[in-house]
């Protein structure tokens, strides 16, 4: 079968063109050092760098909302720590005046000072994160404590997500802190506390030990159920780091260029284009036009 001059042409110039299209590719990948310029690269390599890319969107949303978490989480457990020492310093003041008959001067001097720790009880209850007030449940643009230790907020909890179907609650309302059953409330038994010492009432004084016990253990098992919670947020930030640490492996090994490789490829590639030239001057016959010049 006879091989016209066109053929040769044709033949000649497709071997060209590929040969100058790997090389095309292969500069762009030195000079981007990624393998994946263009989806047409390596589409199911590209497809799943997009899917790789989408959950780290997802990954870095986790990760706000467990900085978040923990922000919150810490305030509260300052605060609980807080009504902590107030619920000791009332009990030591307690302990104290009620197996002693001091006079009036006196018994009013610890009746203001366990005022001053009423006064200090409903301050923290009052605290806020930024603009939120922490204690309040949903009700986070007002305080949730009145002067008189009256609560007005609501049992509402807010939750976000720190990963995959783990769902956290960043928030405690009030009364999940200072309330111990249905009896004894922080508010009430510091007021209590406060004019029974006024009145060098014994009897009264005595009887405020034992809800004082129940409030500082409610606090201290109050501070456990926090503890847990902050650790199972540390626990799920390190899961998301290892995720977003693997991730970041394998959008690397698909995407970026092994340059090394591209460059010895680039040199093969560059050879054999110049081979090609010099083997296509002798395929294609000259014509007269050549001999003409």
């Amino acid at each position: 079968m006879r091989v016209t001059e066109n053929a040769n042409f044709e033949s000649v110039r497709d071997t060209l063109s590929r040969s100058r299209e790997r090389m095309d590719g292969l500069q762009g990948q030195a000079s981007t050092l990624k393998r994946l310029n263009h989806p047409s690269d390596d589409p199911a390599a590209a497809t799943k760098v997009l899917e790789l890319r989408s959950e780290k969107v997802t990954t870095d949303q986790f990760h706000m909302n467990a900085q978040l978490a923990e922000h919150m989480l810490s305030n509260a457990d300052s605060a609980l720590s807080e009504f902590v020492d107030i619920v000791l310093r009332a009990k030591d003041i307690a302990l104290r005046q009620a197996g002693l008959s001091n006079g009036d001067e006196s018994n009013m001097g610890v009746s203001e000072e366990v005022a001053s720790l009423h006064d200090q009880a409903i301050a923290v209850a009052n605290v806020r994160v930024g603009d939120r007030y922490l204690f309040g449940g949903y009700q986070v643009t007002k305080p949730p404590v009145d002067v008189d230790g009256n609560y007005h907020g609501d049992q509402g909890q807010a939750y976000v997500d720190v990963g995959p179907s783990v769902r956290l609650a960043i928030n405690v309302p009030g009364p999940q802190i200072w309330d111990v059953g249905e009896d004894v409330n922080l508010f009430q038994e510091l007021s209590h506390l406060k004019i029974s010492l006024a009145v060098g009432d014994q009897l009264s004084t005595r009887g405020s030990l034992d809800r004082l016990d129940a409030l500082h253990a409610h606090l201290v098992a109050m501070r456990a159920k926090l503890g847990s919670r902050l650790a199972g947020i540390g626990a799920a930030a390190q899961t998301l780091d290892r995720h977003v640490a693997t991730n970041i492996q394998l959008i690397s090994k698909l995407e970026d260029a092994d340059i090394a490789q591209v460059v010895t490829e680039l040199g093969k590639q560059e050879a054999l284009f110049k081979s090609s030239l010099a083997t296509s001057k002798r395929l294609i016959q000259p014509t007269l036009l050549d001999f003409l010049r």
